[in-house]
């Protein structure tokens, strides 16, 4: 840095009047010169970040701000990333990090290689404690510099006899590994991980917690042992806690490395399993939640991918128990409350469904993969098993938890918390106490919430409350004092009436539960029914036709509850081209294969034929008498019922509609029809309609 004097009790006021680089000396220099608060040092830290996310959105065409931020500023700069500053300061120094990172451009990757291997080279405890803290903060913010300096050869091997000193520098081991477990996010690394450290992690977890003094004093045994940084000879429960975390995400996603013909792996089979990891954290959490809860929670995140894994946590009521109160007391947006999440999302996670064609080609990989061997797939994944994880899961109390959470979430956790209520949501039985719980508005406000650059979480939320709306009364979830309207639901619901555009085979699944759930909204009031038919109407309208037969008629069931009101009825009875096609395809629907989509197409003609308008148009089509009459003589008295009150509906017509509609009946053999009607039904209400068709018909016009 431009080492020209500078006033360092120079005011707010002052301040404003130099230009960007003189404000960046200044900062600098105040950063350097240390001892002051921690919210000064925040505040500094701000003021540097801004210059320079100004320096990249406006490059300086005088003097670059970066062109005085040389090697010794970086080192103070990324100093604030050490881990023995406060929490509040290591967050304001990330942010200034990354931003000094994009304005240097092309230049940032040597200055942090520079800076990182000067610190490692010096190789005192301090100085492995900056550079590890360092490179564990800069992984996140950019994976793809931080892995290059990361993977250098020679670097990783050095680690071995670093962490196997005699003496033990708690600090250094917690920032080593601190920085391990954030490499192991990329696969490369990850792989290298697993080639040179895997030896020493093991040993790390394997050390025996009752040797604490042993090694010591059967030395010396005057030695005072203190829990200072450099105390023991042995890795502290911290260290060990935080090693078992990076082995368990090498266990949990292993890295395949190709090996030549006769060679052999250079690690051999792991001691420790991830079964083993996994009970080490359980026990852990069990013993002191509040002790390096946040690496334990973290381990078990990536251990209940395992089958036996999920297994075993969700049958462990009180691992359940103390999870969910981690969770309730785990600041928002936190990674504590994201790996909390992660494991119940584990938990509770269903297989996709798959075609059969999906299946052999995911039989023909596992063969590919595992060398000829066919693996069958595990039955611990098998949809039972969920299902009972996800009682036990909500049968914990989660709901509650995360319907607060949800209010203050990132992106990240929401996605996580519709996944967990959506696969609560497949168990039938209790869908009723997620409405009660508050799943209902957790739903709708989390599709809202999430951004148009997540549609799959907002189908994934709309599935899910479409579900719940299936088996639930809507009074009970949107009546009363409640603040939602029912109408909020419609929204997410039309959103998956298309099928997904971005999945490879067509789901018809959230369609058609979409539609039950509109239908069971549209049997409530006339409001709700208008709003449905002006925000979805085309939609519904194209489903009618599906090749696909259940979704066929779900869509008719809802046309047979929106034709209840007035806009629904002007759609068939309205003296237009478009109308009339409308009722056509619905006579088509009343002599369709299906039995449950005649009958829900004969509850919408009974319902529409109350109108002339409607009654015409019957009359017009070829085929129109001899569907309706078609319904009367079903097997089914639910059918008989709608069919001979159609029939009444038309014939009861005044003028010269009614004296059309009773002569065509009479000529389409229709009071043949309603005789062996009347004989066959036992229900008083079908006889009833019957007998009094027949008498409009046998009356004289």
């Amino acid at each position: 840095m431009d080492e020209s004097p500078i006033d360092l009790t120079s005011n707010r006021e002052e301040m404003a009047k130099l230009n960007s680089v003189e404000r960046t000396q200044l900062i600098l220099a105040r950063l350097m010169e240390g001892g002051q608060e921690d919210d000064d040092t925040c505040r500094e830290l701000d003021g540097l970040t801004k210059l320079l996310n100004d320096e990249s959105e406006h490059k300086n065409k005088d003097q670059p701000i970066c062109d005085v931020i040389d090697d010794v500023c970086v080192d103070t700069i990324l100093g604030y990333l050490d881990m023995r500053q406060a929490d509040s300061v290591r967050g304001h120094a990330a942010l200034t990090a990354s931003a000094y990172l994009k304005a240097a451009g092309d230049n940032a990757p040597d200055a942090l290689r520079k800076f990182f291997f000067d610190r490692v080279k010096r190789g005192t405890y301090d100085d492995y404690i900056v550079a590890f803290c360092v490179a564990a903060a800069i992984f996140p913010l950019s994976p793809d510099m931080t892995a290059d300096i990361f993977l250098t050869e020679g670097f990783l091997p050095s680690l071995d006899p670093l962490m196997r000193r005699k003496w033990k520098s708690r600090k250094v081991e917690t920032a080593c590994l601190e920085m391990l477990n954030a490499a192991s996010m990329n696969v490369q690394c990850r792989q290298a991980i697993q080639k040179y450290c895997t030896d020493w992690l093991e040993e790390v977890v394997d050390q025996d917690p009752n040797e604490l003094f042993k090694a010591i004093h059967s030395a010396d045994p005057e030695v005072q042992v203190t829990a200072g940084s450099i105390a023991m000879r042995r890795h502290s429960e911290a260290v060990q806690n935080l090693a078992a975390v990076i082995l368990a995400k090498l266990r949990a996603v292993p890295s395949a490395q190709p090996t030549t013909e006769g060679s052999e792996p250079r690690i051999e089979q792991a001691t420790t399993s991830i079964e083993d990891l996994s009970k080490m954290f359980s026990s852990m959490l069990l013993r002191d939640p509040e002790s390096g809860k946040r690496h334990s929670v973290e381990g078990l995140a990536y251990a209940t991918i395992q089958p036996a894994i999920k297994e075993d946590v969700a049958r462990n009521p009180e691992l359940l128990t103390t999870l969910i109160k981690i969770l309730a007391d785990a600041p928002a947006k936190s990674p504590l409350t994201y790996g909390a999440l992660s494991i119940f999302t584990n938990l509770t996670r269903y297989q996709p469904a798959q075609t059969e064609e999906q299946k052999k080609m995911t039989q023909l990989k596992a063969y590919a993969d595992a060398a000829g061997k066919l693996a069958a797939p595990n039955p611990l994944n098998d949809d039972d098993h969920v299902s009972e994880r996800c009682k036990r899961v909500f049968e914990a109390k989660i709901v509650p938890v995360l319907v607060t959470h949800s209010r203050h979430g990132s992106v990240a956790s929401l996605n996580l918390i519709v996944l967990i209520i959506s696969s609560l949501s497949v168990t039938t039985s209790l869908r009723g106490q997620l409405a009660q719980q508050g799943a209902v508005n957790l739903l709708i406000a989390a599709f809202t919430a999430l951004p148009d650059s997540e549609p799959q979480a907002k189908r994934t939320a709309a599935q899910a409350l479409a579900r719940i709306l299936i088996s639930t009364n809507p009074a009970h979830v949107f009546g009363g004092t409640r603040a939602r309207p029912q109408s909020s639901a419609i929204r997410p619901l039309i959103f998956i009436l298309p099928s997904d555009p971005a999945a490879e085979t067509r789901d018809l699944l959230p369609t058609f539960e979409a539609l039950m759930a509109l239908t069971n909204l549209a049997s409530t009031d006339d409001d709700t029914r208008t709003t449905i038919i002006r925000t979805a109407w085309p939609e519904i309208e194209e489903q009618l036709l599906s090749s696909n037969a259940m979704v066929s008629k779900a869509a008719v069931e809802l046309i047979c509850n929106l034709v209840q009101c007035l806009e629904g009825i002007a759609l068939y009875a309205a003296d237009t081209p478009q109308a009339a096609n409308r009722l056509h395809i619905l006579l088509a629907l009343a002599d369709a294969e299906d039995e449950g989509t005649r009958s829900a197409a004969g509850g919408a003609l009974a319902s529409l034929t109350g109108y002339e308008a409607v009654v015409t148009g019957i009359l017009r089509r070829k085929r129109g008498v001899e569907v309706v009459l078609g319904l009367c003589g079903e097997k089914s008295e639910d059918l008989r019922h709608r069919g001979v009150f159609v029939v009444y509906n038309m014939i009861a017509c005044e003028g010269d509609i009614g004296k059309n509609a009773r002569k065509e009946v009479r000529e389409k053999n229709g009071i043949e029809i309603l005789k062996e009607c009347a004989k066959s039904s036992r229900r008083a209400e079908v006889v009833e309609v019957t007998i009094q068709a027949l008498k409009v018909l046998l009356e004289q016009d």
